[in-house]
């Protein structure tokens, strides 16, 4: 789907450097694997065996989007953040690991994001519970202050403003608004309940801002599908560009068990099921066939 081939997987033992929580039920968990932060790139993310180092239970790794990578002091990327909500056995495995431990970790997997490859004044991220885990160091990327993916860099071409649009249930489930904003992106809140900025779908904050006037160059979402089916349809109706990150279930991250398929829309009209961890997990909206996804 992309024009940048991802860097080859690979398969490492990476020592837990932090796991701290910043939201509710949410941690973020810093792992030194300097050949991963290295060769890793927005939107490509990397499966985790939540076990401590050793055990089988869990036996199936976790897949999780780069949040961002880390450098020392002079310059070297010696590890990667990743955020995660717990919600089952194996996140909450995970959020008993604690610094010193290890972890098989293997990626980066999938197709990450492009560089931009034309000047975009304004550009809006559209996340949904945990979604918005892809779009800091995508986010940094187009806005030329860090480069990933074995140093791609940006051609010199920048974003001029980026705004992360961001809903949850409540409040409490918000992570990481500070990192966003020392970022440079501005933010906006929606709530399921109402306890924090919009009460409603965070796709209301984008479909008033494009009612106003506003025309983004391009739109980029990830969250639960209901979400991303309605972000799409909203890029459809005024005609712009727009891509989703899938958040399908994953069981091996490397195509080989086909738990992930989507059904994506071919040049010549037809519908074929691909691979959101080889093919994916970046798709233009337009290609996902949304009907037949929610069956």
């Amino acid at each position: 789907m992309n024009g940048v081939a991802p860097a080859c997987a690979r398969l490492a033992t990476a020592r837990v450097l932090e796991n701290v929580p910043i939201a509710r039920n949410t941690y973020r968990i810093r792992l030194e694997a300097a050949e991963l932060a290295d060769s890793i790139r927005p939107g490509q993310f990397v499966m985790i065996r939540p076990g401590s180092e050793g055990a089988n239970d869990p036996l199936l790794g976790r897949p999780f989007a780069l949040y961002d990578i880390v450098r020392d002091s002079a310059g070297a990327a010696v590890a990667i953040d990743v955020v995660y909500i717990v919600i089952g056995q194996g996140t909450s495995a995970l959020s008993g690991r604690r610094p010193g431990e290890r972890l098989a970790v293997w990626g980066p997997l999938g197709n990450g994001f492009e560089p931009l490859s034309e000047p975009a004044d304004s550009i809006v991220f559209v996340a949904g519970g945990i979604g918005q885990t892809p779009f800091l160091a995508l986010g940094r990327w187009w806005f030329g202050a860090e480069s990933y993916g074995e140093h791609l860099e940006t051609r010199g071409i920048k974003a001029g403003s980026i705004s992360l649009l961001y809903g949850v249930r409540s409040k409490e489930y918000l992570a990481g608004l500070d990192d966003f904003r020392r970022a440079g992106m501005t933010l906006e809140i929606a709530t399921d309940d109402g306890s924090e900025g919009h009460h409603g779908f965070v796709t209301d904050l984008l479909a008033d801002r494009l009612e106003r006037g506003e025309r983004p160059a391009r739109l980029v979402g990830c969250g639960p599908p209901a979400m991303l089916e309605t972000l799409s349809r909203i890029a459809g109706k005024h005609g712009i560009p727009c891509e989703v990150s899938l958040e399908n279930h994953m069981a091996c991250g490397f195509g080989v068990c086909f738990s992930c398929v989507a059904p994506i829309r071919q040049s010549d009209g037809s519908t074929d099921l691909k691979r959101v961890c080889v093919e994916g997990p970046i798709f233009p909206a337009e290609a996902v066939d949304w009907t037949a996804a929610r069956h």
